[in-house]
């Protein structure tokens, strides 16, 4: 699944006349490099939920072979967040299931992305797999950290104050498990990860190319020139 319903505040004003997965970055849009990461990983189906300029999100899949049967699901009525958005694709989604955001860009290492979260995945120990990247590495990225991950993958919150070695890329591996109780409504994934890491079910396996957080406008330009030179 592509989350791709967000009202990309944090990207104005790019996102004043075309929503945040359109976002142009090195002549390609935010939306056809997230497509093309699942691709690689030999994805060939994949839901992306609209919301914010819902329509030039469907123009914009119709008019692309982007190599994927695509699926719509559409939040113009509530936008969901999230986890939100998440359980209410969940019926079209198989156990278990990707999950991505539609503000970074992966370039993949030795073993692409998607397919070193597959090789990782292991139901017995774990409800969510979240790729992570080194803070050092983090390009473009202004935060802290994210988490702390111990030497079996599971993973810990950052504490307030502190610095965590590692930042969240946007992309993860979940099982079905993880929405079991919840009722449609908006609220994000930090709910049900926290959950899940409570009962030591929240893992991480660390990204092994180059990841590029562009969730704000003066990020673009930045990851522009940084792309430029590999």
């Amino acid at each position: 699944m592509v989350l791709a319903a967000g009202l990309g505040r944090r990207m104005r004003p790019l996102t004043a006349t075309r929503p945040k997965p359109l976002v142009d970055v090195a002549g390609r849009t935010l939306l056809d490099r997230a497509l093309a990461t699942l691709r690689a990983g030999g994805v060939r189906r994949a839901v992306v939920n609209v919301h914010y300029m819902a329509d030039r999100v469907e123009a914009h899949l119709a008019a692309r072979d982007t190599g994927l049967a695509i699926t719509v699901s559409d939040e113009r009525a509530q936008l969901l967040e999230t986890g939100g958005g998440i359980l209410k694709a969940l019926p079209q989604l198989p156990d278990p299931f990707l999950a991505m955001n539609a503000d970074n860009i992966w370039v993949d290492g030795p073993v692409p992305a998607v397919k070193l979260l597959a090789e990782r995945w292991d139901p017995a120990e774990m409800d969510a797999l979240l790729l992570m990247v080194p803070l050092a590495r983090a390009y473009c990225h202004r935060g802290t950290g994210d988490f702390h991950m111990d030497p079996r993958g599971r993973l810990s919150r950052r504490r307030p104050g502190r610095v965590a070695p590692f930042v969240f890329t946007g992309l993860q591996m979940l099982s079905h498990r993880l929405f079991a109780g919840e009722t449609l409504r908006p609220f994000s994934m930090n709910l049900l990860w926290d959950r899940a890491a409570a009962e030591g079910r929240l893992c991480g396996v660390v990204h092994q190319g180059l990841w590029f957080d562009v969730g704000t406008a003066a990020a673009v330009p930045e990851a522009e020139a940084l792309l430029a030179r590999l």
